[in-house]
């Protein structure tokens, strides 16, 4: 399957590879960028980045000429997460580490094992850590995503092998 992106996109993911290369940091590209990159039809409009807690500070260190705002943890109502905001050529990314999600008795999951659910993608020479879109799918009906749940179900059922 090959992914759809556009070349700002990869540029900018050219940059974070190189930036992490030799890092310790496990990290994945996940949200509408991830599914790009799987080869689902979506137009990204940013890049998220999960990794662990001591990983999204690590990456914020590795990426500080870009930052806008620094990682610090942050809680929502649904959400909880070490989050930074970054900026390169005038596209926004997240680095979210160790982001847990309530659920619905207002306990929260424990955070995202990323080596059980991550996949890589060969784009452009590079091998990029996904999560896999069955993952995807089950995190964002946990949020209540319903209309990003109907897309990756439909996908996943024209593409049983993309899961």
């Amino acid at each position: 399957m090959t992914a759809m992106v556009a070349p700002a996109y990869l540029t900018i993911l050219r940059q974070i590879y190189d930036a992490l290369d030799g890092s310790s940091v496990r990290w994945v590209v996940t949200g509408s960028f991830g599914f790009a990159l799987q080869g689902v039809p979506v137009e990204p409009h940013d890049i998220d980045l999960q990794t662990d807690a001591s990983g999204a500070y690590e990456m914020a260190r590795r990426l500080a000429t870009y930052a806008v705002r620094p990682v610090a943890f942050v809680e929502s109502a649904r959400m909880r997460s070490h989050l930074g905001e970054l900026q390169i050529a005038g596209i926004p990314f997240e680095i979210m580490g160790d982001i847990q999600k309530r659920r619905a008795d207002g306990s929260w999951e424990p955070p995202v094992d990323l080596p059980r659910h991550r996949r890589e993608v060969e784009i452009e020479g590079m091998r990029i850590p996904v999560l896999s879109l069955t993952y995807e799918r089950g995190a964002y009906h946990t949020l209540g995503r319903v209309a990003t749940v109907r897309l990756l179900d439909a996908w996943l059922e024209a593409h049983p092998d993309a899961g």
